[in-house]
Parts: structure tokens; sequence; C-alpha cells
């Protein structure tokens, strides 16, 4: 492969402070014990908070092991030594907090007053009813 040419080296710088300015990169993280948040300060002056456990990594970590995060990769990721635990920016700000199924086990997790009362319907009915073969 031949040696890129100062075109082609400046045209790579002018890309990279393109995307400095635009993509969420992170300037500080920490994690909030009161609110048990990870709280992250974009370079951009933007913030965003998550909770922590929702990480995928991060459900059964301790409070002083959440302490430990840094950012890596040029403010694209936070880590978490540890834990050996990686989370992306761009993923955490789009609200990712894993792979496909981790947020699939996420969602299913989820409740709510409406489902918990659809809950104890079914099962006051002798639970959900059994599927049938189609005609």
């Amino acid at each position: 492969m031949a040696d890129p040419t100062d075109a082609e080296l400046d045209a790579a710088a002018a890309l990279g402070e393109q995307l400095a300015s635009t993509e969420p990169r992170a300037a500080s993280a920490r994690y909030d014990r009161t609110t048990g948040r990870i709280l992250v300060e974009l370079r951009n002056g933007s913030a965003f908070a998550f909770p922590a456990r929702l990480g995928q990594g991060l459900e059964d970590a301790t409070d002083d092991q959440l302490a430990q995060v840094a950012i890596r990769g040029a403010g694209y990721g936070l880590h978490w030594e540890a834990l050996d635990v990686d989370l992306s920016i761009p993923g955490l700000a789009a609200g990712v907090f894993g792979t496909k199924a981790h947020m699939a086990r996420i969602a299913g997790r989820s409740t709510s007053p409406a489902k918990s009362a659809a809950a104890r319907a079914n099962g006051a009915k002798g639970g959900r009813p059994r599927k049938t073969a189609g005609v």
C-alpha cells in the first residue's frame, strides 16, 4: 500500500475535525451515587445521564466499581477496567445500553401499573390462554 499523500492527510484531518464537532464525544463522566446514574458531559456542551445498571455488564456492579468510569477512544467510549466493560457514547446517547439481546432483556422486565393489573387479571382467570392450532 502506498504512503498517503499530503492531500489525503489534509482531507483526513479535516474530516476528523468535522466529526469531532458533530458526533457526541465525552468530555467528562462520573457516577452519581445518589441517583444511581452515570452523568456524561459532551465536548459540545450538552450532557446526558443514564441509570448505570441499565448498561450491559454494569447490572451487578458495586457503587465503588461504577465510580471508576474512564473515558476512552478520544471521547467515543466509557470504560470500567475492573469490570472489563466498554460502552459507546454514540450508542448511549441514542439509548442503546448494550447488545440487541441485552436490550431485549431490559425491555422485557419493564413494569407499569397497567402491566401489573393485566398480569393479576390473567392470573385470576387461570393464566395465559393456551395456544390453539391454526385453522
